[in-house]
């Protein structure tokens, strides 16, 4: 394999990505983009590998969370408070049922371009350009807000870099305190519709009780009112990528500075492709999005060039099928990972695969869909005797109406009064929580008949 370099990719073949017709102007914004500081800090990137190992021997559990798309326009405080807000509370719940750590990682700071089924869309038999997110084109129905602007990439590191001061405040400010948090969730389940959660809310308050009991609270125990918080996003656009990219000084090796994981996804993911090339020489942990069409050999080549020495939380699997499809997928791909032996952590995307068109066509989900391919994903573990990592949601902290179902009911008839997205339907507030309580029945429900088995 030929030598490395953050600019090898460009050697490779190039899909989902845009030709910029000023080739002068992106080259100054790549020189830009180049003299910034990281977003990020290579010491926090082995951390979070540190905790993915942990994952992968079910020692923690990773909720990966945060929009589809992250907007210019819709871009504020409240927002970022709001689903960092509701990824805390999800993550008290995920680990009062797993028992083990639950690692935080955001989609955010980052998650700016996204890949599309058709390189052109017709509305009233004009066609244009899709767009590809805000640091490429613009959702404008225009011919001139679809040409591809180097500049918007300067745009996207403002937002990304103000979106992680933020979270770094909020993670260690005082706003994360476990109480507090807590207490939020506790607002969910006097709902009536909800109060079959309550009985594991309850739990929680005993929990926190017979500690305070114990001597240890928020003042006398830091780990109370701060967490660690990690950002992701697809690596999709790689000129963004590579300007962000540094060699570490103390060990030689390169950090994609844009985020803490970066993903390549199911359309990016050819073994010999430029987002495979550009992710194989960093040393962040590589998420690596599995789809239907995912075959054996690929895989095996997808393992080798992204994790070459086996490392623990370097190459997260994120399996996406489509309720009812699992079981079809998922065996195959975990026993090709077991015969090599490789190190992976699992996770189920319970998103992607499960998008439909409503009757009044809107693009949705609904939650039944995304709950059943989690239990699916489940399932198979337990079957193939292997370890269900994490999971991973298109959710905002937001009051919307994209996603069908849930506690709240949402109805084909009620998308339209909420729907916010640029891209695809992601789960309300209200339908994360109760996603999160629903998996940590599955995680309680899986310690329970280890324990069975253990003791037989």
């Amino acid at each position: 394999m030929r030598e490395w370099t953050k600019s090898s990719w460009r050697d490779k073949p190039r899909i989902q990505m845009p030709d910029y017709p000023d080739q002068a102007a992106l080259n100054a914004v790549e020189a830009q983009l180049a003299r910034y500081p990281v977003l990020v800090f290579a010491g926090e990137a082995r951390r979070l590998k540190k905790h993915l190992g942990a994952a992968g021997r079910g020692e923690a559990f990773l909720l990966q969370g945060g929009d589809c798309a992250e907007s210019f326009e819709q871009f504020s405080s409240d927002m970022i408070r709001d689903t960092f807000k509701v990824m805390l509370q999800m993550a008290i719940v995920l680990t009062h049922g797993a028992k083990v750590p639950v690692i935080k990682l955001g989609r955010m700071a980052g998650q700016f371009a996204k890949p599309r089924s058709a390189p052109t869309e017709v509305v009233n038999g004009v066609e244009l350009p899709s767009y590809r997110g805000d640091i490429i084109n613009e959702l404008d129905f225009t011919a001139e807000a679809r040409i591809p602007d180097p500049q918007k990439m300067l745009r996207a590191y403002t937002q990304a870099a103000a979106t992680l001061n933020l979270i770094r405040a909020f993670s260690t400010g005082g706003y994360a305190d476990v109480h507090e948090v807590h207490r939020w969730t506790l607002g969910f389940t006097d709902n009536e519709k909800a109060e079959k959660y309550r009985e594991i809310a309850n739990r929680i308050s005993d929990t926190l009780d017979f500690m305070a009991a114990a001597g240890v609270t928020s003042e006398t125990a830091h780990t109370l009112q701060s967490v660690e918080f990690y950002t992701s996003h697809e690596s999709l656009l790689l000129e963004y990528e590579e300007a962000l990219c540094r060699q570490e000084s103390q060990t030689g090796k390169w950090l994609a500075g844009s985020g803490h994981m970066i993903w390549i996804g199911d359309r990016t993911r050819q073994p010999d492709g430029a987002h495979v090339e550009f992710a194989r020489g960093v040393q962040n942990p590589i998420g690596l999005k599995c789809g239907p069409s995912m075959t054996e050999d690929d895989l095996k080549r997808l393992m080798a060039t992204l994790n070459p020495d086996n490392e623990a939380g370097r190459l997260t699997l994120i399996a996406r099928f489509g309720a009812g499809a699992v079981g079809e997928h998922l065996p195959r791909l975990i026993r090709t990972v077991e015969q090599e032996g490789a190190s992976v952590v699992w996770t189920c995307d319970a998103m992607h695969g499960n998008t439909i068109k409503a009757s009044n066509g809107y693009k949705t989900r609904p939650f039944d869909s995304v709950l059943r391919e989690v239990r699916e994903f489940f399932a198979v573990h337990a079957a193939e005797g292997t370890v269900p990592g994490g999971v991973h949601f298109e959710m905002t902290g937001q009051d919307v109406t994209e996603c069908t179902g849930g506690v709240r009911s949402v109805s084909d008839e009620d998308l339209s009064d909420r729907y916010h997205t640029a891209c695809d339907p992601r789960l309300n507030a209200s339908q994360s929580l109760e996603l999160a309580f629903l998996v940590a029945e599955e995680l309680s429900a899986r310690r329970s008949a280890q324990a069975t088995q253990a003791a037989g």
